[in-house]
């Protein structure tokens, strides 16, 4: 007598914790963009924000001659090394005008995106209430509701140049809101921080009793300004910050962030962080310090280059008759498409399809960012004025 199994996936259902947590949408996208070319299409890639530059030559040798040595290669602290606490500290002066205690204020990670899942896992109880901006990164909803937390949106508009209406949300119940993520210099609007809007935030947070998080990735990017929502007087009673190297620092598969604030909560994430993993590689925090301590010159050469991108990527967006505010800051263009099209899945399926180039519709990022696309400024210019020529002759062909 033969029988027949069922296959796993029907056999074994998700945890409900999943919820509607899908699959990241550039996971998926990535996915598409391999298969169209497994397929024989030349796929132009202007969506994702992933550092094509090098790490600066000294933070690469510090990587390489760390790992050549035999005692570098076991398991490390989970509050990473004093060395690297102290590096973030001086690097937090230096450039934030923000004094941390390096022994219990600052905790590294292993990217800040893994962060974002920690500080919801160790805060979220089941039914709190979590402030998430819409348009805005993806993974504070997802991390929200994995931890079994409840999403209230705070939506952000352009005629209020992308900063929430504070005293709009004073006026709702927020008795339930426990967190609030909050993302400046914003991606994907590239709305630089301001101290004013900081220092209100701050005080918003004192008197309903919230626990801010600013995720601060981009404060170095086409930014003369670089803020830290922790400069604020009173600021780490409510608020604490992420960081990374992976944008300003180009070391985005290295996985190197940071959390600051204050040394109760850091060490309230610490009690699941260490539940996670069992500390990164000493090689890659010690070079870590290397590029903490690189000097300005390093992050005006990077920005001399991205504003040479820039330039070529508003072209793009201009050729398409997209409407773009010139004062972002970030390694993004955030453009409205024309009336001509829906919303900018529209535009970009349409571009993908006619010309091989895939831009990022503004819709990921929630529904107010549907009228809008995104350009990552991840490609050489040669490379965006390819695109640029793409499209240009795909459009022609639609006429």
């Amino acid at each position: 007598m033969t029988t027949t199994s069922k296959p796993m996936a029907t056999m074994i259902s998700p945890a409900q914790r999943l919820g509607q947590v899908e699959e990241y949408y550039f996971s998926r996208k990535l996915r598409e963009i391999a298969e169209l070319r497994a397929a024989g299409k030349d796929i132009i890639n202007l969506g994702i924000g992933s550092p094509d530059l090098a790490p600066h030559p000294s933070v690469i040798r510090t990587l390489q001659e760390a790992s050549g040595h035999q005692q570098n290669h076991n398991y490390q602290s989970y509050q990473g090394l004093p060395e690297l606490r102290q590096a973030f500290a001086d690097w937090y002066d230096r450039y934030f005008q923000v004094a941390l205690n390096p022994a219990n204020e600052i905790l590294p990670l292993m990217g800040s995106k893994e962060g974002i899942m920690h500080i919801s896992m160790a805060f979220l109880n089941a039914g709190d209430e979590v402030l998430v901006p819409n348009p805005g990164y993806p993974t504070y909803r997802s991390a929200t509701e994995l931890a079994g937390g409840k999403v209230r949106e705070y939506e952000l508009a352009a005629d209020k140049n992308w900063f929430p209406d504070l005293n709009m949300l004073a006026q709702q119940d927020l008795s339930k809101v426990k967190l609030m993520w909050v993302n400046y210099p914003h991606m994907p609007t590239g709305t630089a921080a301001r101290l004013d809007f900081f220092q209100d935030l701050v005080s918003f947070a004192q008197t309903h009793g919230i626990l801010v998080v600013n995720d601060n990735p981009y404060a170095f990017i086409l930014n003369d300004e670089p803020l830290s929502i922790l400069a604020v007087p009173g600021a780490k009673a409510v608020a604490l910050e992420l960081n990374s190297l992976s944008k300003a620092h180009n070391m985005a598969g290295w996985r190197v962030g940071m959390l600051a604030g204050d040394a109760a909560c850091l060490q309230t994430v610490l009690r699941f962080k260490s539940n996670m993993d069992s500390g990164m590689f000493k090689p890659l925090q010690l070079a870590a310090i290397t590029a903490l301590a690189l000097p300005p010159e390093w992050y005006q050469e990077q920005n001399a280059i991205y504003r040479q991108r820039r330039l070529k990527a508003v072209e793009i967006l201009q050729d398409l008759g997209c409407q773009i505010n010139a004062r972002q800051v970030g390694m993004f263009v955030w453009a409205a498409v024309p009336d001509t099209y829906e919303d900018g899945y529209a535009l970009t399926d349409e571009i993908l399809a006619r010309s091989g180039v895939f831009l990022t519709p503004g819709g990921i990022f929630g529904h107010a960012g549907n009228p809008y696309v995104r350009i990552a400024l991840c490609s050489p210019v040669e490379v965006l004025e390819e695109a640029r020529q793409r499209i240009k002759a795909g459009l022609l062909a639609a006429v």
